[in-house]
């Protein structure tokens, strides 16, 4: 009946126009596999939120409501869709999207890192420092505090406590009452926790280490392969579990005796999300590369994107060493105004033009403020030094060219491109 509900709930959200539905125009934060098997809604640094028929290879809906990254993704137990992120407010979406949310949850003072949903609960991490527990049936919450620093995690345990991890490097199990219990320390900050079957947890860190938690509290520890770990995933069987790190690799762990099973090989990593589907038999992950893609889970093979990859039309008779470095930029800024919403402002014009002033585009109110000039100097100390040195609040993940020849070959592409 579950099934029935949502196949008939998303043919008819299904619009017309889902052939102009082209994907996401920046790395995917999120992906949520939907109950039945055919659906998979994802979310990015794009502020969209999109609704895929994996089968057809087509979006069905792409909500655009977020002022933001899109970080995290949940399914309510009616079928309503959460989604939160770097504007610190949650959405809850009926089941096939749509313009606006059913509802929207305000009160996170930062962005928003994960979401958790149990019964008549709704559960945020954010890096305001604190967790807060939501009454989904009156929108009302109770604030937790007590992590140091920025929440990355929260989960509900399978007795239904609920769990967060952070920056700090501590799990906190927190009462009714509010107060809350460091249950297990990393000494490092922790970005990713789940809930296993057996009361135990797993979570994962900055050091690339997987930490298995069991409900006694002992804790065994594991080199997942590159760090940082940044999510994680457990099947429908609780058997197997998914870790992907930044650093570049997706392992398959078979958690009975933490025993490596799969490392993804393939296009589309790094990747910053990943989900089992219901039935276990595919991995989902959402990549730097824009695209969401589907492992078979068993053998740990690429099957392909969801939809084909647009073409990148980079212009032609331009520095080629210069294209190939622009490639890890172009996941988030086009080269041209027509290419439609991008996680990143385009950079058609970008020589000459001051920091935080392309029409349209909604910077932070410090780059708003900014007063560099755009040049081949000044763009050249942003990936020498760094964005996060260069343009204080900016989204811009940190990407550095170290490579003195790697860096002139950028500045001679770009100002060939960008004019």
């Amino acid at each position: 009946m579950r099934r029935f509900f949502w196949f008939l709930v998303l043919l008819l959200a299904a619009p017309a126009l889902a052939q102009d539905l082209t994907g996401h125009g920046g790395p995917v934060r999120a992906v949520l596999p939907l109950p039945d098997g055919q659906h998979i809604v994802s979310a990015g640094f794009d502020h969209a939120v999109i609704l895929w028929d994996a089968r057809a290879g087509q979006a069905r809906a792409v909500a655009r409501w977020h002022r933001g990254s899109v970080n995290a993704l949940a399914l309510l137990p009616d079928g309503r869709i959460a989604s939160a992120g770097e504007g610190g407010r949650i959405a809850l979406w009926a089941p096939g999207l749509g313009a606006e949310p059913a509802q929207v949850l305000e009160g996170h003072t930062g962005q928003i890192a994960a979401l958790a949903a149990r019964g008549e609960n709704l559960a945020s991490a954010a890096w305001d420092g604190s967790v807060r527990l939501w009454n989904l049936a009156d929108g009302s919450a109770q604030i937790l505090e007590g992590h140091r620093g920025q929440v990355n995690a929260v989960a509900f345990r399978a007795d239904g406590a609920l769990v967060s991890a952070g920056f700090d490097g501590t799990i906190r199990l927190w009462a009714a009452d509010g107060s809350n219990q460091i249950i297990a320390e990393a000494g490092l900050p922790l970005n990713a926790l789940i809930a296993l079957p057996d009361g135990g947890l797993a979570a994962g860190g900055v050091d690339g280490i997987l930490r298995l938690i069991a409900a006694n509290g002992a804790m065994r520890e594991v080199e997942a392969g590159a760090r940082p770990i940044v999510a994680l995933s457990l099947d429908a069987s609780g058997a197997r579990l998914a870790v992907a790190s930044l650093g570049g690799n997706v392992t398959i762990w078979g958690l009975e005796a933490a025993r490596l099973l799969h490392t993804l090989e393939g296009p589309g990593l790094p990747v910053w999300s990943l989900a089992f589907a219901p039935d276990g038999r595919l991995l989902w992950t959402g990549g730097a590369d824009r695209q969401v893609r589907r492992w078979n889970a068993l053998s740990g093979r690429a099957i392909g994107p969801i939809a084909a990859p647009a073409a990148e039309n980079l212009p032609s008779g331009l520095d080629a060493h210069g294209a190939q470095v622009f490639r890890a930029c172009s996941a988030c800024h086009a080269l041209t105004p027509d290419a439609g919403p991008m996680a990143g402002p385009h950079l058609h014009g970008i020589f000459g033009r001051r920091m935080g002033t392309l029409p349209g585009y909604a910077y932070s109110e410090r780059l708003a403020r900014g007063d560099i000039i755009w040049d081949a100097a000044t763009i050249g100390d942003l990936f020498t030094r760094g964005p996060d040195v260069v343009t204080p609040g900016t989204k811009m993940p940190v990407q550095r060219v170290d490579n003195a020849d790697d860096l002139a070959a950028l500045l001679r592409f770009l100002e060939q491109a960008t004019r």
